[in-house]
């Protein structure tokens, strides 16, 4: 079914269940909102949420998570995940990303989690990635993640998943200061990559990965500099969202959130 797009209305002084509001008085009751976290990060996971969030569910002080803090952010995530009518957690690794590219993989992780929530949503909002193949009723909303609430709360819910399983990689390579910038390209970050080179979940075909294999020197001396010590030892952790390997087959997982 073609995506409705759109991208002109004001919103700035609409609530955030707005769009909720119109496909609830259409008929939709089933509205789920999909987003993604991890798009820009040169290491870890590419993640996907999809929520349906029930009726009348009280989205007062929701936001994309981009705004919320730290502590606001698992607030929500809890309240989230206890009160949604259906939750589903969908990852890409760093070499299916890297094989794959970036919005290939990002589209197909959106499809996937809307299809693997356990009930069948018949509407969809996302944050301005109309989505090919989806074959429900969709819209495509700029800033969506800020501007409706289910997309809102799917950002939440992807972006503290993937904070969760960052903490644990920063437990199994405590060189880069994973659970600091989640594996976003932070000057630390890089200087890091110059000192220690880069780990098995970094991925190497975005920028800057390319060029410390293309011309090491350069990198260093455009981000070596001197680190601090890791604060915790190298662990081999499992559990916790963390895969056996770092590319399980059947690859893109579904995450239990019940483990994190």
């Amino acid at each position: 079914m073609a995506p409705r797009d759109l991208t002109k209305a004001s919103n700035n002084m609409k609530p955030i269940d707005h769009y909720e509001r119109q496909l609830y008085a259409e008929g939709f009751r089933l509205i789920a909102g999909v987003d993604e976290a991890g798009r820009g990060a040169l290491a870890g996971p590419l993640l996907a949420a999809a929520v349906i969030l029930p009726g009348g569910f009280d989205v007062e002080g929701l936001a994309d998570s981009k705004l919320l803090t730290h502590l606001q952010r698992d607030m929500w995530f809890d309240r989230i995940k206890d009160g949604a009518v259906s939750v589903a957690v969908c990852r890409s690794f760093p070499r299916r990303i890297d094989s794959r590219g970036l919005h290939v993989s990002n589209l197909r992780l959106l499809r996937l989690a809307v299809k693997a929530l356990d009930i069948r949503p018949d509407f969809v909002l996302t944050d301005g990635f109309p989505l090919p193949g989806v074959r429900l009723p969709h819209l495509s909303i700029k800033k969506g993640d800020a501007v409706t609430a289910s997309v809102a709360a799917a950002s939440v819910v992807a972006k503290v998943t993937r904070d969760r399983m960052m903490e644990r990689y920063h437990r199994r390579y405590p060189r880069y200061g994973f659970d600091q910038h989640r594996g976003y390209g932070t000057a630390s970050h890089r200087a890091a990559i110059a000192r220690y080179g880069p780990c098995p979940i970094h991925r190497m075909s975005f920028k800057g990965m390319g060029l410390y294999m293309e011309d090491r020197e350069t990198y260093l001396r455009l981000y070596g500099r001197e680190l601090p010590q890791p604060s915790v030892t190298v662990e081999d952790e499992r559990g916790g969202g963390l895969p056996e390997t770092l590319e399980p087959d059947g690859e893109p997982a579904v995450i239990d959130l019940e483990n994190l």
